[in-house]
């Protein structure tokens, strides 16, 4: 059976283990103590909040078929999002067909069912750190230990990361250095996701808003008691994204200054004083969050050639779930093929 090493446990490195779950040995190497990358939640006070992807949606028939394979416990987002303006000016509504998916503990869960389902072994806090071709692939991690062989590799942290790889990959090809050239230069934003916690509802005929016209210190204010199990009755919780000019200006602050300006910004934006004193807060900082434009995916396929595959949110051209979902699942099925 073909072995599998697959750099990167987030959602698309875990669709590349599910797709193959019937064809091949797969190894997740993650550099992190869990799976699931950006569709990470946290937990604080009996609430449940979605810290990077929000949910995950789908018109797209594979995904929404793999989400539903593994909604034991999937609840739908209500209220739609609305957009505001550089000015603050609220406006009802974009268009949103697709229903919106978490789960009751989280956004989290979709990674560990996908792990579940794949039958996937994987290797936790694995930082790795070099790639080496000869015949087949081998990695190395930041320990020294070699991992090998493979008879398939595929990278799926966001490009920057990816590109580093690349960089230091013992592996004397022309078209490794064209890719190291060419996936360092996707460019990627940051992001400071900051949850603020209340002892009071907070009623408004939204779920979320995005500032429309990206001329906004925040860009985007979701209202976790819009998902089903995640806030108790009585009590509101925000999760606010920052802009990622605002992001990058901030990210080393202290924890306790960004939660304090977040939440005058939030305050202001949703014309609500008492916003501006959270009871508790959360900041989570992504570094990498999301590409602001796509790989070249025909540059991409060429690496199939060495056995070298991609996927990833930033292989498809924009920061969703569920494209990272579908980049991993197509990634699979190539290789089952």
């Amino acid at each position: 059976m073909t072995n599998v090493a697959v750099v990167g446990a987030g959602v698309a490195g875990l669709g590349v283990a599910y797709a193959l779950r019937d064809d091949a040995d797969v190894t997740l190497f993650e550099r992190t103590d869990r799976v699931g990358g950006r569709a990470a939640t946290g937990a604080q006070a009996g609430c449940v909040y979605d810290t990077g992807a929000n949910y995950v949606k789908s018109d797209d028939e594979r995904v929404s078929r793999v989400v539903r394979e593994l909604s034991d416990d999937a609840v739908e987002v209500a209220g739609s999002v609305w957009t505001f303006d550089a000015d603050e000016t609220i406006s009802e509504g974009r268009d949103e067909d697709a229903p919106k998916w978490t789960y009751r503990d989280g956004i989290e869960t979709l990674g560990e069912r996908l792990l579940s389902a794949s039958g996937a072994s994987v290797q936790t806090d694995a930082r790795i750190t070099t790639l080496r071709r000869d015949e087949r692939w081998s990695v190395e991690d930041a320990e020294g230990n070699e991992f090998s062989p493979w008879d398939e590799l595929v990278l799926t942290p966001p490009a920057p990361i990816t590109a580093s790889l690349l960089d230091a990959a013992d592996w004397d090809d022309d078209l490794g250095r064209e890719l190291r050239e060419h996936v360092g230069h996707v460019p990627y934003r940051t992001i400071l996701s900051v949850a603020l916690h209340y002892p009071f509802e907070l009623d408004r005929p939204y779920y979320a808003l995005v500032n429309a016209d990206k001329a906004h210190d925040v860009g985007w204010v979701g209202r976790e008691s819009c998902k089903p199990g995640h806030v108790p009755a009585g009590e509101s919780l925000l999760v606010v994204q920052m802009a990622p000019g605002w992001s990058a200006e901030h990210y080393d602050r202290d924890d306790s200054d960004i939660a304090a300006s977040v939440a005058d910004s939030a305050a202001d934006l949703l014309s609500d004083h008492a916003l501006a004193a959270p009871d508790w807060f959360d900041v989570i900082r992504w570094r990498d969050a999301l590409p602001n434009s796509g790989a070249n995916g025909d540059l991409l396929r060429r690496a199939e050639d060495r056995n070298l595959r991609f996927a990833g949110d930033w292989a498809e051209g924009d920061g969703q779930v569920h494209l990272a979902l579908r980049s991993g699942l197509d990634a699979g099925d190539r290789i089952a093929e």
